[in-house]
């Protein structure tokens, strides 16, 4: 079926099931451009919870799917893909969770979103990269805090807030792979652009010590993929190199025309996030493909650390 067969089909089968598509900003283009919303996972995360649709199609990775459905336990959630999964969620389990609270019983402990609902069942707060320094300030100092699962996003917070955090050993492995070295090699290659991290990046910690080691990041901006964008659009520069899942630009290019957007590392993409296509979308919202539902007990669990984030946010 060719592309504008299968966009007017998706149109056409969302108007009829009373369907809404979201998509994460590391979607494929073409996904990225049929979708109603189109964000990072806080922002994803209000959409499912606020939607008056029957459906949501996820167009992001399983995690995500879980999130919408334990926000929208009344709606359906459909996945176009159950092998979009997520190397960080996976650097975690509930057990491992639930030995590591037991060798600390009186912590906070405060999981990244990009965890399984089994995972964030076991938790106090659930954060993501663009409310983690709020979520943790709300904390009381004298309380010990469990950050999981990511180390780089994990050190971005300590440094930001000043506080001493127990931090899992967890990345993704996207984001390992945007070293210092490359950010430095770029900032040569393009002297007049602005560099934006994402704060799951090894380099941000290092851009903030703005070691010599390293580069100086004098042009360097922290933020989530949602700050990245927003960043993009108020800045006067006309260039960027962007430290993060090379989707993103396609949408940066969109809404910036007349900017030019450069990777950080080419070889940044994550093989999850691309398996959802257009092709895999017409026929999660023809044959109901596939359904991602959170079990309720374990969904009122997990539900409690998200109405916290939320609420904070």
């Amino acid at each position: 079926m060719k592309t504008q067969e299968l966009v007017t089909g998706i149109k056409k089968m969302k108007e009829q099931r009373n369907a809404v598509i979201l998509a994460h900003n590391y979607m494929v283009p073409e996904v990225q451009d049929i979708a109603d919303y189109i964000g990072d996972s806080l922002g994803l995360s209000r959409q499912a919870g606020e939607t008056d649709a029957d459906v949501i199609v996820f167009c992001g990775v399983h995690f995500m799917a879980e999130t919408a459905s334990i926000i929208s336990p009344d709606k359906k959630v459909l996945i176009p893909d159950l092998d979009a999964g997520c190397s960080l969620a996976d650097s975690i389990t509930a057990e491992q969770l639930r030995e590591w609270k037991a060798q600390h019983p009186d912590a906070v402990a405060v999981t990244y979103i990009n965890t399984s609902a089994a995972v964030k069942a076991e938790c106090d707060y659930c954060c993501t990269s663009s409310n983690a320094v709020e979520v943790v300030n709300t904390i009381p100092d004298e309380k010990e805090i469990l950050f999981l699962p990511d180390k780089f996003l994990g050190s971005y917070v300590e440094m930001v807030t000043g506080r001493e955090l127990n931090i899992w050993d967890g990345a993704c492995h996207v984001h390992e792979k945007i070293g210092e070295l490359n950010l430095a090699e770029k900032q040569e290659e393009y002297p007049d652009a602005e560099i934006l991290i994402h704060p799951e990046c090894g380099c941000s910690t290092s851009c903030m010590m703005k070691s010599a080691m390293y580069f100086d990041c004098k042009d360097g901006h922290i933020h989530s993929t949602s700050g990245m964008l927003q960043r993009a659009g108020e800045s006067e520069a006309d260039e960027f190199v962007v430290a993060t899942e090379t989707g993103i630009l396609h949408r940066m290019r969109k809404e910036n025309p007349g900017k030019k957007f450069y990777p950080a590392n080419e070889n940044s993409v994550c093989e999850y996030m691309k398996m959802i296509t257009l092709e895999k979308l017409y026929d999660s919202l023809k044959h109901d493909l596939y359904e991602v539902k959170v079990e309720p007990e374990l969904a009122e669990c997990a539900c409690t650390p998200i109405e916290r984030m939320l609420q904070i946010a």
